[in-house]
C-alpha cells in the first residue's frame, strides 16, 4: 500500500501554492519581496509551470513560434533540437547574429563547430540547468570539444539518419521519447525534456499527461515524499499524484490559482518533486539523499517576460511582465 511521508508532501503542495504565487506576484507588478519565505527568497527554484521558465519562454517566443518566419516542420524540429543542446538564450542569439535564420539547409556542423570554439574562450555555451555528457566511443576520437561531439550527433544521427521524420511521424510522446533514447549522447531524462519541448510546436500535439519520465532530481524528491512505495514506479507515483491532486491539496489546506485556465501537467509535477527534494534539503535537512545543499542562489532578472504560450493552449489574458 502507498504511504506517504506527510511531513514531507505537505511540503510538495506548499511550494506549488507558494512558487505560483510568486509567479502571480511579479506577473502583477507588486514589489520585488515577492514571498516571505526564507527559502524561496535565497534560492533559485524554477516555476511551477515548466513553460513559464524564462529559457523556455525564449524557446516558445523566438525558436518555435517565429513572427514572419515561415519553416518547415523539419526545420521547427531540428530549431528545438539545436536550441536545447545549449539550452542557453545567448548562444542561440550569438548563432542567429553569425548564420541569420537557422534552418537545416543552413546547417553545417563543423562550421558551427568552429564558430562556437571561439565563443567558449570567453564565455559558456551550455547551460548549468542540464548536464550535458559528450562522452561517446563513437566520437571521442575525432573531436576535442564536448559540443563539436554534440552537433555532429546532430547532423549524422538526427538529420543525415531521418529521425528527424520519424519524430513528425511519431503516433505518441513516448514514442518521439523512444526515437531521442536510440541518440548516442541522449539519455532518458533529456530524452523526456526534448520531447516536452517538441510538443510545443504544432508540429507534433499530444497531450502531456500521456507520459511522463521521472528524473534524477524527482526521484529524490519522491523518496522523500512517500514513506512505502508498495512497488510502484517513480513514475506512476507521479501520475497518482496528479489523480489525487485535490485531495491531498483539501487535506493539507493548501490553495492554487493556475495558469490562466490550465492546470499542472505530468512534466510539471514532475519538475514541482525535483524542486520539493531542493526546498526539503534546508526545510527537512534530515531527510538528505545524496545531495546535502541547493547550488543556485537566486538573483533577480529584471528583463520583462512579454509571456508567450502555443497558442493550442488556447489561454487568454496573458500581458508583459
Amino acid at each position: 500500500m502507498i504511504k506517504i511521508r506527510e511531513e514531507a508532501f505537505r511540503y510538495y503542495f506548499y511550494f506549488m501554492q507558494e512558487r505560483m504565487d510568486i509567479f502571480w506576484n511579479k506577473y502583477d507588478g507588486k514589489t520585488p519581496l515577492y514571498s516571505n519565505d526564507l527559502i524561496l527568497s535565497q534560492y533559485k527554484f524554477t516555476n511551477v509551470y515548466r513553460a513559464c521558465d524564462r529559457v523556455s519562454q525564449y524557446l516558445i517566443s523566438n525558436v518555435i513560434y517565429t513572427d514572419g518566419k515561415n519553416y518547415s516542420p523539419e526545420d521547427i524540429v531540428f530549431r528545438i533540437l539545436l536550441f536545447k543542446i545549449f539550452n542557453r538564450i545567448e548562444t542561440w542569439q550569438f548563432l542567429e547574429k553569425h548564420y541569420g535564420s537557422i534552418n537545416i539547409k543552413a546547417f553545417k556542423h563543423k562550421d558551427f563547430s568552429s564558430i562556437l570554439r571561439h565563443r567558449i574562450q570567453k564565455q559558456p555555451i551550455f547551460s548549468a540547468a542540464y548536464l550535458m555528457n559528450g562522452t561517446h566511443v563513437k566520437y571521442n576520437d575525432k573531436f576535442k570539444y564536448k559540443h563539436e561531439k554534440w552537433l555532429c550527433m546532430l547532423d549524422d544521427e538526427i538529420i543525415k539518419g531521418k529521425l528527424i521524420d520519424k519524430i513528425i511521424a511519431a503516433r505518441s510522446l513516448e514514442e518521439i521519447y523512444e526515437l531521442l533514447l536510440t541518440c548516442s549522447f541522449i539519455g532518458p531524462f533529456l530524452a523526456y525534456q526534448f520531447a516536452i519541448d517538441l510538443n510545443y510546436s504544432e508540429v507534433i500535439n499530444f497531450d502531456e499527461n500521456s507520459f511522463v519520465k521521472a528524473g534524477i532530481g524527482a526521484i529524490r524528491g519522491i523518496d522523500k515524499c512517500f514513506i512505502n512505495k508498495a512497488g510502484k514506479s517513480y513514475e506512476y507515483l507521479i501520475e497518482y499524484t496528479f489523480e489525487n491532486i485535490d485531495k491531498y491539496r483539501t487535506k493539507f489546506n493548501y490553495s492554487f490559482q493556475n495558469l490562466f485556465g490550465r492546470n499542472p501537467t505530468l512534466i510539471d509535477l514532475q519538475n514541482c518533486f525535483c524542486e520539493t527534494d531542493k526546498y526539503l534539503r534546508v526545510a527537512l535537512p534530515e531527510l538528505n539523499i545524496r545531495t546535502k545543499r541547493i547550488k543556485q542562489k537566486y538573483k533577480q532578472v529584471l528583463k520583462p517576460i512579454n509571456y508567450f504560450f502555443p497558442p493550442k493552449w488556447e489561454l487568454e489574458n496573458i500581458k508583459e511582465v
